[in-house]
């Protein structure tokens, strides 16, 4: 658990004073990490409301960070069940 308040925190730090970029490689680093990492959601949504600007290609849509935010998270908590790797073999 402390590891994950952690994590979160330096997510925190990197959505408010380091790259884009960055802050999504650990977003996505976390959401492979920890189990359904709603953090990485929360705090790129924090990065869509201080930073995000309504871009035409999106459709003039602000909270682009926060939809494929969720999408990963969907994307990956599904194949995180389809790999589930166990030391004990299920029979």
């Amino acid at each position: 658990m402390a590891g994950r308040i952690i994590f979160s925190f330096f997510l925190l730090i990197s959505v408010l004073f380091w790259p884009f970029w960055f802050s999504v490689l650990l977003a996505l680093g976390g959401m492979a990490y920890f189990k359904t990492y709603w953090e990485a959601a929360a705090l790129l949504l924090l990065s869509d409301l201080l930073f995000g600007a309504s871009e035409a290609r999106f459709g003039y849509f602000v909270f682009v960070s926060l939809s494929l935010a969720v999408l990963c998270l969907m994307f990956i908590e599904a194949l995180k069940k389809k790999m589930r790797l166990s030391p004990t073999i299920q029979k």
